[in-house]
């Protein structure tokens, strides 16, 4: 636990930006969860459910990268309090909504929420190497991990109650103060960072302002394959978020046509995982400084493959739902370490003033990768069936974590001037 206490107990700026996600993450869940429900009873289709899900999606693939070029210009911490607020004020139209007529205001509102998002991530990834020291790495983004899972187990279950209590009125009331408290957290962080463009200033003030954005757009594309290590990383993501598009489309499917399970049994599956996340989380935020990054990157990800094998491919031989609800559990822990290890990973691997294009950028791809595993699942599922499908997910994981295994030595951090931290 000594590592844990080192990060909490003496960093104080990180210690709040946690605190912050936690509260504006539960938010998110308990919008997202009393969203879907909402909906489908405004409208009884299942098609109008299906339009969130797209407006969620169609940001990340058309803003990520350009968002990431912004995000390297301005000061990370003022951009989470910006985006943060405008968060709350973007919700209160959905207090206008009372019946199916005006749903498109929902779909009007997830779609600027996603847009803010582009923004925020980038920033808060890019802002977390500033706040803690170099080998307090790997236990801070284990601990972004495990909060991830925290709100989702308790924002989930608060959407579901809020939304047959207050309906969308009480939703966007409870989401928006969820924000604005982590605006008041976001502000009392003390640490400030010197803007990389005032060395080029003369430069640029000579350039045309399309010229620049274009130019620093392209410099986060090429980044992300700009070394062998950001080539390996960078498939490695492509990968895995064609499986995990696989993985959100059928795996209702499988627990109803596999397993034979309800809709119970489906979300008290699904939210078994952020169980495994929590205990994960903390394991590796626990041990996670006395372990390389990438070795935590692969060996997480070769197990989390081979526990989906084992989910996926029981079935062939019980019927029974036990099984997948310990696979669901079991599966955290490896799928915090890996998260925790690529975060850490991609931090080293790049360099603080251009980390928000780098990580735009692979939100953008990743999100690309996610449609065209959705649009495959939808294709092969009824042709191939969807057990052979769904090893697919499992196998790239499985490969994935072999690969960043055997070549983890191109993933050595790179090298950056010490900061100053704020106690």
């Amino acid at each position: 636990m000594k590592d844990l206490w080192g990060v909490l107990a003496r960093q104080r700026d990180y210690r709040l930006m946690l605190g912050a996600g936690l509260i504006s993450l539960t938010g998110d869940w308990l919008l997202r969860t009393g969203l879907a429900f909402q909906v489908y009873v405004l409208t009884g289709s299942t098609l109008a459910s299906g339009g969130l899900l797209l407006a969620s999606f169609v940001p990340p693939v058309l803003l990520g990268s350009l968002a990431g070029v912004f995000v390297d210009r301005w000061d990370r911490r003022t951009t989470m309090i910006v985006t943060n607020i405008l968060n709350a004020v973007v919700l209160l139209p959905l207090l206008a909504v009372r019946d199916e007529s005006a749903i498109w205001i929902v779909y009007c509102v997830v779609l600027a929420q996603s847009c803010l998002q582009q923004f925020f991530t980038p920033a808060e990834q890019s802002l977390v190497p500033a706040l803690v020291e170099s080998e307090q790495l790997v236990t801070a983004n284990a601990l972004n991990s495990q909060i991830r899972d925290i709100a989702r187990l308790v924002g989930a279950a608060l959407g579901g109650v809020l939304a047959a209590v207050g309906g969308l009125s009480l939703l966007a009331i409870a989401d928006a103060a969820t924000f604005l408290v982590a605006v008041a957290l976001v502000a009392g962080i003390r640490h400030r960072a010197a803007r990389h463009q005032e060395e080029q200033s003369a430069e640029q003030a000579a350039e045309g302002a399309i010229k620049r954005l274009k130019a620093e757009w392209t410099e986060g594309l090429r980044l992300c394959v700009g070394s062998a290590g950001m080539r390996l990383l960078f498939g490695f993501c492509i990968v895995t978020s064609v499986g995990e598009g696989v993985m959100s489309t059928l795996f209702a499917p499988f627990v109803s046509a596999e397993l034979g399970g309800d809709g119970k049994a489906y979300g008290l599956i699904v939210s078994s995982q952020a169980i495994g996340g929590i205990v994960g989380g903390l394991v590796a935020a626990s041990i996670g400084s006395r372990l390389p990054a990438a070795t935590m990157l692969g060996v997480g990800s070769l197990l989390f493959g081979l526990v989906d094998l084992t989910l996926f491919c029981y079935p062939l031989v019980s019927d029974s739902l036990i099984p997948a609800f310990v696979c669901m559990i079991v599966v955290g822990v490896p799928g915090a370490f890996t998260i925790a290890g690529l975060m850490t990973v991609l931090q080293r691997l790049t360099e603080d003033r251009i980390r928000g294009r780098v990580f735009g950028a692979i939100a953008a791809a990743e999100g690309v990768a996610v449609l065209a595993g959705i649009v495959t699942a939808g294709v092969l599922g009824d042709a191939v069936g969807i057990i052979p499908v769904l090893v697919f997910q499992g196998l790239g994981y499985v490969v994935g974590g072999l690969v960043i295994v055997s070549r983890r030595r191109t993933l050595a951090p790179h090298p950056e001037p010490a900061h100053h931290l704020s106690a």
